[in-house]
């Protein structure tokens, strides 16, 4: 008996990758901007839902052998766990079954909510100066699809593979970043993009990101050659020519805590949640 429900069980989750996977199709041109925050606040999962099989029981913690990774996670989130290399080899599971299942992206609502709601208690001047400063990397586009594919996290980070992924130009739009930056440009809040990736990679990053449905920032500013700082230093240094041209940082978000230490920081931080990889 239990084995004549084998196929059944199979034809049902192929049903529902199916399912998240149609729904993850992003809408490249959208007629307002209350349509765009709906399209994306209802689409549920990235085509690579399909790689969720692979990996186990979602139920499993990863603390056989190792750490207890959703103590790690929760430590890495809260900055207590810093300049870690890789993810714990025993929570490769554990974080592929965060970031492929629901909860990576309840998380993120979560944060994205909040976010709005101090988006909808601002008193906003209306002189084009007030910006909302935002990374790129897990914080606007996904590189999960690379992940995914990479050990989430567990192994040495390769930098020839993960350019040569960024050159594809294909990586997906987080959707609950994107409920904001439709948010922002509603309000009349201008989005400025402050980004690790460096200068020869404008061409393909703004290409991915038009593709995604994300468009009318301010400014795009990426790492010049040559720059051996920490990321802290660069990212602060941008921030502060902004304010000296005027600018008025009413928000910054990020899903390192690089993304948001160093003064000026903005006048709300925001930090998304990765267990993927640390940049300090």
């Amino acid at each position: 008996m239990a084995m004549a429900r084998v196929p059944i069980l199979i034809a049902v989750a192929l049903v529902a990758a199916a399912a998240s996977c149609s729904a993850w199709e992003p809408t490249i041109r959208m007629p307002t901007a209350e349509a765009a925050a709906a399209a994306v606040d209802d689409a549920v999962a990235p085509l690579i839902h399909a790689l969720r099989p692979l990996l186990g029981s979602s139920g499993e913690l990863g603390s056989r052998g190792g750490v207890p990774c959703d103590s790690w996670r929760l430590g890495v989130e809260a900055y207590n766990v810093r300049d870690w290399k890789t993810v714990p080899a025993n929570c490769e599971g554990y974080v592929g079954h965060y970031m492929l299942g629901s909860h990576f992206r309840r998380d993120s609502k979560v944060v994205i909510d909040q976010a709005i709601a101090y988006v909808d208690s601002l008193k906003l001047a209306s002189n084009g100066k007030e910006v909302w400063v935002f990374d790129i990397d897990e914080t606007t586009l996904s590189n999960l699809p690379y992940y995914a594919t990479h050990g989430f996290g567990a192994r040495p980070y390769n930098a020839t593979s993960f350019d040569a992924y960024v050159l594809e130009g294909t990586a997906p739009a987080l959707p609950e970043s994107k409920r904001l930056y439709y948010k922002l440009l509603k309000v009349g809040i201008k989005p400025v993009f402050i980004t690790g990736r460096t200068e020869d990679k404008r061409a393909i990053t703004v290409a991915n990101l038009r593709s995604q449905g994300i468009s009318g920032w301010m400014n795009l500013t990426l790492k010049q050659p040559g720059f051996h700082g920490s990321a802290i230093s660069y990212k602060s240094a941008q921030r502060k020519k902004l304010q000296d041209a005027g600018y008025v940082i009413v928000g910054n978000i990020g899903d390192q805590w690089s993304d948001l230490l160093g003064a000026p920081e903005g006048a709300r931080t925001f930090k998304l949640p990765d267990p993927l990889y640390y940049i300090g």
